[in-house]
């Protein structure tokens, strides 16, 4: 297999101290062994949000949800919409938080604005506390970390 640093630019970066320190203590925090792995896992971050703004992106991720299953018909709303849109929803996992509330997230892919219009929907219905949607692409190229390029965890 290829040493993965066998192709690399080098580039200089010019930052403020006070930047810089808090720059490392973040990726301290984090687990980073270079400054070079939090560097490129921030720009692959910049790049999936500008990319997953474009609304015809197609992009994967989830649509989490808390909601008071004892509102109304909430349960029978929620699983009518996700009937609705079958064909952008790839799995789910419900739980339950305590004796009125769940917690419910949806594994979506399709395009950026389904997957938008969807958290919106799903949002929308009598009981729902939240809908968070989390749009991510597979379009960013996949990394390997340098000291451990065997493992599948990505950031």
């Amino acid at each position: 297999m290829p040493d993965i640093m066998d192709n690399v630019t080098r580039i200089g970066v010019s930052l403020e101290p006070e930047l810089l320190d808090q720059f490392d203590k973040m990726i301290e925090r984090k687990g980073y062994v270079t400054r070079s792995e939090a560097f490129r896992d921030l720009i692959r971050d910049a790049l999936t949000q500008t990319f997953v703004e474009n609304e015809e992106a197609r992009v994967c991720g989830t649509i989490t949800l808390i909601y008071n299953h004892h509102k109304g018909d909430v349960k029978e709303k929620l699983t009518d919409i996700q009937h609705e849109h079958h064909d952008l929803i790839s799995s789910s996992i419900h739980v339950h938080l305590d004796l009125e509330r769940c917690l419910e997230v949806l594994v979506v892919c399709g395009k950026a604005r389904d997957i938008k219009d969807l958290a919106d929907h799903l949002g929308s219905v009598r009981g729902v506390q939240n809908g968070v949607p989390v749009m991510l692409s597979s379009e960013i190229t996949e990394h390997e970390h340098p000291h451990d390029a065997a493992s599948d965890h990505h950031h």
